[in-house]
């Protein structure tokens, strides 16, 4: 400056005193040119994206306007020869910016390059097809405006095609071999195959594989996981979180639903539903063909009667951003008969029912009904299938009077359905057994001798085994039930075998059977007992009599007291208990009293089972800091083999790069490796074994880094404070926020410097900053922190100067128009005089205009004018016209100087109007 202000003086004849704006009214055009060069402002900036770089032009940008700046960049490539490449970028700024490509080397036009802009999206796109070797370059994207501009690099990688020699050439004429041809052959990879593999579980990577043909699981694992970090980028600009995404499937009802559960960064953004492509509208009411039911996080969308246009391939989009994809199939449901029907039960009084069918076709979930009512999984009812889902049971629990009834099996695909019924006929039975013991009371009185009993009891014992044979021929399948009878209120009751049909009972010799049990002094058989290994097994039966000795056997041999093994008489009970169970426990136990006997069988299970100590400390949930490894572990016990699945929020975990599963007999542990903050959720260890099954559930926290809070605002401000206030991150890092950082940076400067110490955050959302100097102009910015630490600042706020509240300044003074033509109105006046308390120095100045016969004001200029003059055009000719003028400051706008009388907008008539 100073060497083009003596270049003035010399040449133009000024002093050193006059103001630059008078310069530019007296310099050549060259001079001009020379003084806008020296004087152009080039601020360089940061952009909160890393690698991006800005630079101002102007020393303060005018409220409202904005620098160039990139909210996506684009990101490096490395391609195969031959393909497409696309370099991708969304940018922002007011007005809105240019964006141009470039490369270090090399013109980037003349290669068939194409520059595109997508509105849907909002980003610019540089695209090169058929991209060679000498493309890999590194490539930037400018944007830019009036106000500055912002410049980012990214790299183009190539990888060469290989290419044959001349000999590999000649070798391939002499064969005739068809390259060509065979290159053709090559399908191309279904766009839907990437859209279905980026939503779905890795446990079915293998099937959708399958079904699109492609075999090169390697090439796919690599080119998915790029696609998906493509995706996750994207995503990450609408979604905060997203997680269990479950593909559609079909319900009972013939209804279909997906969903997952995602939290929107900004809750009024828009969510589209598209199928092959195209968007299909949806209601919130779930009644219709589409609708979308949110609950909480949860989204569920569901289409309702399903037909066969509905199959295709469904898609989420929030913003025009893809969420996720689920493909619906429909197909051919072959018949499905009964092997075998269910059949007609008949049950005692407080015994259970069960019904079963085969299948020919596997059925996931059959359809029970009773009394033509559906039946619930419940206290009342079980329903089980077998594992090849082929086998449906239905048992009816602690039968009653009012269960006896019609139950049928439905398929839920025909309308066939294989019913049968439950027959409770204890009082039948009760009857006829009474009278029989009545009769068999009678002669046990005529007996004269306890011998002549005994050997008659051993007489008909004999005679029963030479007729057991011919029973069983006549009664297949027969299972025998017992009820207790009481005869003429004594104590003595007897075990009456009731088979499946009344015809059996008739035709195996009730005569025989009645004698048989005649002195029978069990009067509550046992009952099959299953024991989990380690605990206490007891097996008991009831006599008649408490005189009646009890002898236990296990499969055959006899059973003796022994240290873990316990025989108690109690009364008319008699009971065997085996401590600590094992395995060799097991077998077939009988009681044997006066020559009867009872048996039944105990089953030892040795299902999965973990301390409750070891489990107690598995369930405190692990916290954890982003970027670190969790590790879980879990101790057990439980018969060989074992099956062993972890998951995390529902979806199973897989061994990869950041999973890895120890297993053994006797323990697995879990560690997830660099965890990141969506990890965070249950997580849950699953055992299982042929006796059963358990699980064990804990909570991993995941606490990354808050997010910026919001810019700070400028409460009030002084010579010696400046008050601040911001609101929380709507991002904590997943735990409690500790406080806050407050920086401050002088205008003009690069440096940020904290005004709080860095071990000491401010606790409230608010902060008064001391250490300014008066006359100073700063911007501050604020970072939230949480036990991670501190997290990414907020954009700076304003501008705001050091020094006590202004006041408005006074009216301009000796307003008058200086000159005039048919369009235009130069004006020109004198700044206002200060005084102190009443009205502080005027910094600017808007002029307002406004017709004769409309009573609204309007400015001319938007941002203020420093100069005392102004030239207002654009105005219509011999029009009518009202003027005014504003001084402003810090403090406000001053009172309005108009001039005395309108203008007409016309020269002045030899002499200049005042």
């Amino acid at each position: 400056l100073k060497v083009i202000g003596t270049y003035l003086l010399l040449n133009v004849g000024m002093t050193m005193e006059t103001q630059l704006s008078s310069w530019h009214l007296n310099v050549t055009s060259d001079e001009t040119s020379l003084l806008n060069k020296k004087m152009t402002v080039k601020i360089k900036k940061r952009s909160k994206v890393p690698g991006v770089m800005i630079t101002q032009y102007v020393e303060e940008l005018p409220e409202g306007m904005t620098t160039p700046d990139f909210t996506r960049k684009p990101i490096a490539l490395t391609i195969q020869e031959g393909k497409l490449a696309v370099f991708r970028a969304v940018v922002t700024g007011n007005p809105k910016p240019t964006v141009t490509w470039m490369r270090n080397n090399g013109e980037l036009n003349g290669e068939g390059n194409t520059i595109v802009y997508d509105a849907t999206a909002g980003e610019y796109q540089l695209q090169m097809p058929d991209v060679t070797a000498d493309q890999a370059d590194t490539y930037k994207c400018f944007a830019r405006n009036e106000y500055g501009k912002a410049v980012v690099t990214a790299t183009l990688n190539i990888i060469e095609a290989v290419r044959e020699t001349p000999e590999d050439f000649k070798k391939a004429l002499r064969n005739k071999v068809d390259t060509d041809a065979k290159e053709n052959t090559k399908p191309e990879i279904d766009e839907r195959f990437w859209e279905l593999l980026m939503s779905a579980d890795k446990k079915d990577y293998e099937s959708i594989c399958a079904q699109y043909g492609v075999t090169d699981f390697r090439g796919m694992l690599k080119k998915l996981n790029e696609r998906k970090i493509e995706r996750e980028y994207e995503q990450q600009r609408v979604v905060e979180r997203l997680c269990n995404l479950k593909p559609i499937a079909l319900k009972d009802d013939g209804d279909a639903e997906f969903e997952l559960e995602m939290s929107l960064k900004d809750p009024s953004s828009k969510i589209f539903l598209f199928k092959d492509g195209v968007m299909i509208p949806y209601e919130i009411d779930t009644d219709v063909k589409h609708g979308l039911r949110q609950v909480g996080k949860k989204f569920v969308f569901s289409i309702n009667g399903i037909d066969p246009d509905d199959a295709g391939l469904y898609q989420v989009e929030v913003d025009g951003v893809k969420i996720f994809s689920t493909d619906f199939k429909l197909f051919p449901v072959p018949p499905v008969d009964f092997l075998v029907k269910i059949k007609d039960v008949k049950a005692e009084e407080r015994q259970d029912a069960v019904f079963e069918c085969v299948l020919s076709q596997p059925l996931k979930k059959l359809k029970w009904m009773g009394k033509n009512v559906p039946l619930e999984q419940g206290e009342k009812y079980d329903i089980s299938v077998s594992e090849d889902m082929l086998i449906h049971t239905l048992v009816v629990k602690d039968c009653l009077l009012l269960d006896k009834g019609i139950y049928a099996a439905v398929t839920g695909t025909i309308a066939e359905e294989q019913q049968a019924k439950i027959q409770l006929e204890r009082e039948t039975l009760i009857a006829n057994a009474k009278a029989e013991a009545e009769a068999r009371a009678a002669a046990a009185a005529a007996a004269a001798a306890e011998a002549e009993a005994k050997a008659k009891v051993q007489v008909q014992k004999e005679a029963g085994a030479k007729a057991k044979p011919k029973a069983k021929a006549k009664a297949k399948a027969k299972t025998e039930e017992r009820v207790e009878v009481g005869a003429d209120g004594a104590d003595e009751a007897e075990e009456i075998p009731v088979v499946e049909e009344e015809e059996d009972v008739q035709d195996e010799a009730p005569a025989e059977v009645a004698d048989t049990e005649e002195e029978e002094p069990a009067k509550a058989g046992l009952s099959d007992v299953t024991a989990i290994i380690g605990t206490d097994a007891e097996l008991v039966c009831r006599l008649s009599s408490e005189d009646c000795d009890g002898v236990w056997y296990r499969d055959g041999k006899e059973v003796t007291a022994s240290e873990d093994i316990c025989i108690v008489k109690d009364g008319t009970y008699r009971k065997l208990i085996i401590k600590n169970c094992t395995e060799d426990d097991a077998g077939k136990y009988r009681c044997e009293a006066d020559g009867r006997k009872t048996e039944a069988a105990l089953s030892v299970e040795d299902p999965p089972r973990i301390n409750p100590d070891d489990l107690t400390e598995f369930t405190k949930p692990v916290v954890i800091k982003a970027g670190k490894d969790a590790a879980f572990k879990l101790s057990f016990v439980g018969r060989e083999p074992m099956k062993i699945q972890w998951y995390n929020e529902g979806e199973e975990l897989l061994e990869d790069n950041h999973i890895h599963i120890e297993k053994s007999s006797s323990h697995s542990r879990l560690v997830l490796i660099k965890c990141q903050r969506k990890t965070t959720g249950e997580i849950k260890i699953k055992i299982k074994n042929e006796c059963g099954t358990t699980e064990a559930i804990t909570q991993l926290v995941v606490l990354a880094y808050p997010g910026p809070p919001s810019t700070p605002k400028v409460e009030s401000a002084f010579k010696d404070c400046i008050n601040l206030a911001w609101s929380a991150p709507t991002n904590t890092g997943g735990t409690n926020l500790l406080g806050y950082n407050v920086e401050k940076r002088k205008k003009g400067s690069n440096l940020w410097g904290h005004v709080n110490p860095s071990e000491q955050p401010i606790k409230e959302k608010k902060y008064a900053v001391k250490d300014v100097v008066e006359g100073i102009e700063y911007e501050f910015r604020v970072s939230a922190v949480n036990v991670s630490g501190a997290g990414e600042p907020s954009s700076p706020s304003e501008f705001v100067c050091a020094r006590d509240p202004k006041k408005p300044p006074g009216k301009v003074i000796d307003l008058k128009v200086t000159d005039s033509t048919y369009s235009t109105l130069l004006l020109g006046w004198t700044k206002p005089t200060e005084e102190e308390g009443v009205q502080d120095e005027a910094k600017g100045y808007f002029v307002e205009i406004r017709p004769a016969e409309n009573p609204e004001w309007g400015r001319c200029n938007s941002t203020a004018i420093i100069t005392t003059s102004y030239n207002i055009m654009g105005l219509k000719s011999m029009a009518m016209y009202w003027v005014r003028v504003l001084a402003t400051n810090e403090g406000g706008d001053g009172e309005p100087q108009e001039l005395n009388n309108y203008i007409i907008a016309m020269p002045p008539p030899g002499e200049m109007v005042q």
